[in-house]
């Protein structure tokens, strides 16, 4: 996503291509890495030809997120050349794996606007290129993955003791779990794919953990408040009154959904032995994060939008393009995108 806020620059320098291409390079070499883990084939340290082996098992899903991330932040980045407006190419940001840290690699890429966007429809246009095209990249990536699953006896090279139980069996206790949203399960009904893992086992396959990253992350990105994709959309749609009226109405909505288990969760600190009905429940109903997303864009980001250019209404033409981004959002929010089951 852009960072939109401006500081007025004492002179213009040009591009810095060897930062960004140096960052582009490490965040490629951290999500490679990730990938390998995730996949299920962590980097081997035995000898150099073995962690370069088990290193390359991470690229389909390095390649696959750095697609989306790139997509989308230049969705951004060509709007604003349209638009004649100075901003930077994509930061990357890398991040390694960490023992204690369940790391994808990356914390994302963001680009800089260097002045101020004055007109309503160049702020539309900028917020709604990179959720829209980055959408595209992620929905390939989710039918590719669904179309072209491994064997199904593909995931007792990573769980061999599966082979002994007969099959997948139901989730050991403390696995992680990814939520489905609509997208994911439209399309599981539509294809149809025969071999589909279990959430509890999806990260294992690259395309559609990448592609379910890419729907997340496009939902953080839409959520529908302060300066956030979503938000310049929705501000750019129905102006001020109404940015502030949704913004306010969201965050009331995820404070509710993600209250029950943040409860639970505080209430399990204070005393382990209080018992909790329904725990089950509760987890796939409820995500906690939620809480801290509510309170993070509370404090950070607010519920009004800074003036940007005159209250004239969008295009026709435009207005379908956001109640696009709109539909895009419905389809790819997660009510409960991780569980520990």
């Amino acid at each position: 996503m852009p960072d939109f806020s401006y500081e007025e620059p004492k002179f213009k320098t040009g591009r810095n291509y060897p930062l960004h291409l140096l960052l582009f390079v490490a965040t490629l070499c951290t999500t490679t890495w990730a990938g390998a883990i995730w996949t299920g084939v962590p980097p081997a340290t035995e000898s150099l030809a073995g962690f370069a082996a088990s290193l390359r098992t991470g690229l389909p899903f390095s390649l696959s997120l750095l697609a989306f991330l790139t997509v989308h932040e230049f969705g951004h980045f060509f709007a604003t050349v349209k638009h004649r407006i100075q901003a930077t190419l994509p930061y990357y940001i890398p991040l390694p794996p960490l023992p204690f840290l369940m790391s994808i690699g990356t914390f994302g890429a963001v680009i800089r606007i260097k002045e101020p966007i004055r007109s309503r429809r160049a702020l539309f246009d900028i917020g709604v290129a990179g959720p829209l095209a980055g959408f595209a990249v992620a929905l390939g990536l989710l039918v590719y993955g669904f179309l072209h699953l491994p064997p199904a006896d593909s995931i007792y090279a990573i769980h061999p003791e599966y082979r002994a139980m007969g099959g997948i069996p139901p989730a050991p206790p403390e696995t992680l779990r990814l939520g489905k949203n609509l997208l994911f399960i439209l399309l599981e009904k539509i294809i149809a794919p025969k071999g589909l893992p279990p959430m509890y086992e999806l990260y294992h396959y690259p395309f559609l953990f990448a592609g379910w990253l890419g729907c997340f992350v496009t939902a953080l990105n839409l959520l529908p408040v302060g300066q956030l994709d979503g938000g310049h959309v929705i501000y750019a749609m129905f102006g001020g009154v109404g940015h502030r009226k949704i913004s306010k109405l969201f965050l009331a909505f995820i404070t509710i959904l993600g209250a029950p288990s943040f409860i639970a969760a505080i209430l399990q600190l204070i005393d382990p032995a209080i018992v909790i009905p329904a725990p089950e429940l509760l987890i796939r109903v409820s995500w906690p994060g939620w809480i801290i997303w509510a309170f993070i864009l509370r404090r950070f980001l607010g519920t009004k939008h800074p003036q940007a250019g005159s209250d004239r209404p969008l295009s026709k033409r435009r207005m379908i393009a956001g109640w696009v981004c709109i539909a895009i959002f419905v389809l790819t929010f997660t009510p409960v995108p991780f569980a520990i089951i």
